[in-house]
């Protein structure tokens, strides 16, 4: 959550909410790894939307759990597109969170907040020449609306307030630490590197400064 002061913005600590339901989930993943979650739903989040926590491994003895705040990509996550590289992450994130003790926040944010359709309408504009931050602004949106205040009520919910993000994204780090996070480490994903996604991975990195070595990367 943001406020505007002049001609700046401000972070505001979020209030705190709560658990609303715990379930144990096995999840298979399509290449066969399988693992069991802690699914948690929540009351209280700041944009009344339906994320979810996954604790994964021994994440209730993690004195610094890892942790993936992973926004929801249908097209990625479920049906497999190449266009960007959310489902590898998504399934690397779940092998290496539950080896190591974490949490995989589920972010309802699809298309860096803009929705499933205005993502796809980005596409189709990303066909004609313009790269995935230049669509969203070309379709009226910012460049990136997403906003992680939820994630840290999520985190402060279930005790995990000092943690170790797995991401390439310097702007989740940032938003985390202002809502009261305390990030103790920044690990690199893996480079899920494609012919149909090369285009969309240098935008990330030259644009956003995502920690992406796409040297040599298959």
């Amino acid at each position: 959550m943001t406020v505007t002061i002049g001609e700046g913005t401000a972070r505001v600590k979020p209030s705190a909410a709560r658990i609303r339901t715990r379930v144990t989930v096995p999840l298979e993943f399509p290449d066969g790894y399988r693992t069991t979650a802690e699914v948690f739903t929540f009351i209280g989040l700041a944009d009344g939307r339906e994320h979810l926590a996954l604790g994964l491994g021994d994440w209730k003895n993690a004195t610094n759990p890892l942790v993936r705040p992973h926004s929801e990509c249908l097209t990625g996550d479920v049906f497999g597109s190449q266009r960007c590289d959310c489902g590898p992450q998504l399934r690397e994130a779940a092998e290496r969170i539950t080896e190591a003790g974490g949490i995989l926040l589920y972010l309802r944010q699809e298309g860096r907040g803009i929705g499933l359709y205005a993502k796809l309408d980005a596409y189709a504009l990303q066909d004609t020449g313009l790269d995935t931050y230049q669509a969203n602004l070309a379709l009226g949106h910012a460049e990136d609306e997403r906003d992680y205040t939820a994630a840290a009520q999520m985190l402060q919910a279930l005790g995990a307030e000092r943690i170790r993000l797995l991401s390439n994204n310097p702007d989740k780090a940032g938003q985390l630490a202002d809502f009261g996070i305390e990030v103790t480490e920044q690990i690199r994903t893996g480079v899920h590197l494609s012919a149909a996604n090369a285009r969309y991975l240098a935008a990330k990195r030259d644009h956003t400064a995502h920690t992406l070595d796409l040297t040599g990367a298959a």
